[in-house]
């Protein structure tokens, strides 16, 4: 399970763009915390911390605990902006969910279990389609990843969702189809030698 995070934060009292430029010029990104049937609260946070939570990997399906005014609100972020040139964050939206609340995650798929794939010790490669997939779920209960076995799988099968076992009380937001999360394609070794020969003059 995805581990929960903490944030410091300070509230913004005035907005604008002026402001904000102010507030990144102090190593401060702006954000706004909504939702939860609240009124949106504008606070601002240390780059740096939110730089390094976002480098944990699972920022975006961690339970965020915004401190704040010596209150502490469960979130979870819903969107960073990043300077096009710099990367560095501009500003940050939070959403504010109830510890049991049903939420809607992008959740990282990690495959594993190579070794056992047929497919891939003949030298089949890995077409990965899916990097992540929505799912709903208790905000208690963030999967840190969806777990693909690939034991078994040969050249020219295709990973569909319902070949995944989901963590406990998950299900995934699109339920009207058997989704692919990855396929094993041949290499091109494998093709016919004039197919090869011709690839080589290509190449």
């Amino acid at each position: 399970m995805s581990e929960q995070l903490t944030l410091s934060a300070e509230v913004r009292d005035r907005a604008g763009k002026g402001a904000s430029r102010a507030l990144r010029r102090e190593g401060r990104v702006p954000a706004v915390i909504y939702g939860n049937n609240e009124e949106p609260q504008s606070i601002h946070v240390e780059e740096k911390l939110l730089n390094k939570l976002l480098g944990t990997g699972h920022f975006f399906n961690s339970v965020i605990m915004v401190e704040v005014d010596g209150a502490t609100v469960r979130t979870l972020p819903k969107d960073v902006a990043f300077h096009p040139v710099t990367d560095r964050p501009l500003h940050a939206d939070f959403l504010r969910v109830s510890e049991h609340a049903t939420v809607h995650v992008n959740v990282p798929v990690r495959f594993e279990n190579e070794a056992a794939s047929p497919g891939l010790k003949k030298g089949g490669v890995l077409n990965i389609v899916r990097h992540d997939v929505e799912l709903i779920v208790d905000a208690a209960e963030i999967p840190d990843d969806v777990v693909v076995d690939l034991k078994g799988f040969e050249i020219g099968d295709s990973i569909h969702i319902s070949a995944v076992t989901l963590p406990k009380g998950a299900k995934t937001a699109i339920d009207d189809r058997d989704f692919t999360l990855a396929t094993i394609v041949a290499p091109k070794g494998l093709k016919s030698a004039e197919g090869d020969s011709e690839a080589s003059a290509e190449g």
